[in-house]
């Protein structure tokens, strides 16, 4: 009798492992408790991956092989990036930025270094924090949005738009969509549990606040990549029909619930406002639009790059376009190792999400958000953003504890087990 795809226990089985796992899954749940706090710089989640870094030597964590096709592109990424540092050394937060984009793929490497062993107690610890710290930054936003306390909008939601401890609602929106897909995951798959709808009816609620039309775009992007290859994976036909049947439900709920929270004129004219597809910021002489366009040349005229911050610094503006920034940053050699190393990711997402594993689900909702991800770049900047690289740590980490050798036999053991 086929099960439908695992999803792991709620908590991680830590109480038998060695002292040094059991203070690495503590680190790393404080590492990524404090991934919302995004205000400051450097943030407390910056601070802490120096010492999840130290854990993982002491505790032993192997760097894979595999590891190596991101690690090349990463390292040389950032070398291109450096070599187009240099020019504009002198000018304001340059060595700040280039710094960043180092130790954001330092991250990467750490995360992939992580969940490659040991993969659903450090799955599920890591799962654990970023769903509570989701919920923390979205009851932020919430709260702001509704000046639920004295200072609470000023904090929280500035200018009419949630942002919880984030900088921007722009990012504050996309931080929430890896949860909520997992949740939806598991009840699309395995059962409707009343926890993961509260979960997901937050999370929903904060992203809707935020009025990020790039954010609402990756979610609908994510939403489908993760509807189809839930119904592909199926074990059988019988979690496809309901799949088919949740999604269809979602939607005419979600549509309903929509309807209703458009009726509060608060929410209703924002949403109104964003939801047009051309902003007055989009067109004009310095719009969004013909900023890309000065972008594009720019890119002819510098094969080098031009550095961090010099093409807002002759323009004015920034493009916002993570793509047109990879070249005009880190040059022509730094953009096509950021390009290769999207399409790579992409690629052997892909096949983890296909392949029947424990962490299978994992697998899934991380592609389907990375997809997202990928898809928001072409509308804002997302080379910067911290859970891009911890879903790339975590689908390069699920595809080498797939597909080593080792891996490999005790795959096809679980399969035949789960399929009895």
């Amino acid at each position: 009798m086929a099960m439908a795809v695992g999803v792991p226990p709620t908590m991680p089985r830590a109480r038998t492992a060695p002292l040094a796992e059991r203070i690495l899954l503590f680190v790393l749940f404080v590492t990524v408790l404090t991934s919302s706090v995004a205000f400051i710089e450097p943030s407390p989640h910056d601070l802490l991956m120096g010492a999840l870094a130290l854990t993982c030597v002491v505790a032993g964590v192997r760097f894979q092989r595999i590891l190596v096709v991101p690690l090349i592109f990463l390292v040389l990424w950032n070398f291109a990036g450096t070599m187009a540092l240099i020019p504009v050394v002198g000018q304001e937060k340059t060595i700040q930025y280039t710094a960043t984009s180092v130790y954001l793929a330092f991250a990467a490497i750490v995360f992939a270094c992580l969940f490659a062993n040991n993969t659903l107690s450090r799955l599920a610890t890591m799962r654990i924090a970023y769903t509570l710290s989701a919920i923390m930054v979205a009851f932020a936003g919430i709260s702001g949005y509704f000046n639920l306390f004295a200072g609470a909008e000023q904090l929280f939601a500035p200018f009419g738009r949630a942002l919880g401890s984030f900088k921007d609602p722009n990012v504050f929106g996309p931080f929430l969509i890896w949860p909520m897909l997992f949740v939806v995951y598991r009840m699309l798959t395995r059962h409707l549990g009343l926890s993961d709808l509260v979960v997901s009816a937050i999370l929903l609620f904060a992203l809707l606040l935020s009025f990020s039309r790039g954010a609402w775009f990756h979610f609908a992007v994510s939403s489908f990549v993760l509807v189809s290859l839930a119904f592909l994976t199926a074990p059988d036909q019988r979690v496809r029909l309901r799949i088919v049947a949740l999604g269809a439900l979602s939607l005419l709920t979600l549509a309903g619930i929509l309807a209703l929270l458009l009726s509060f004129d608060s929410i209703g004219e924002m949403f109104r406002e964003r939801a047009q597809l051309i902003q007055s910021y989009d067109v004009g002489e310095g719009g969004r639009f013909r900023l890309q366009e000065l972008a594009l040349a720019s890119v002819l005229n510098f094969p080098n790059g031009m550095g961090p911050f010099e093409f807002a610094r002759v323009h004015g503006l920034q493009q916002h376009n993570v793509y047109l920034q990879a070249f005009l940053v880190y040059g022509w050699a730094g953009a096509m190792a950021y390009l290769l190393l999207l399409l790579s990711t992409l690629w052997v997402g892909l096949r983890s999400a296909f392949t029947r594993t424990p962490w299978q689900a994992y697998a899934i909702t991380a592609y389907a958000a990375f997809v997202g991800e990928v898809a928001e770049g072409f509308v804002i900047d997302t080379d910067h953003w911290r859970h891009f690289f911890l879903l790339l740590g975590m689908i390069w980490g699920l595809a080498a504890a797939t597909f080593r050798p080792q891996a490999k036999m005790q795959n096809a053991g679980w399969t035949a087990g789960a399929t009895r």
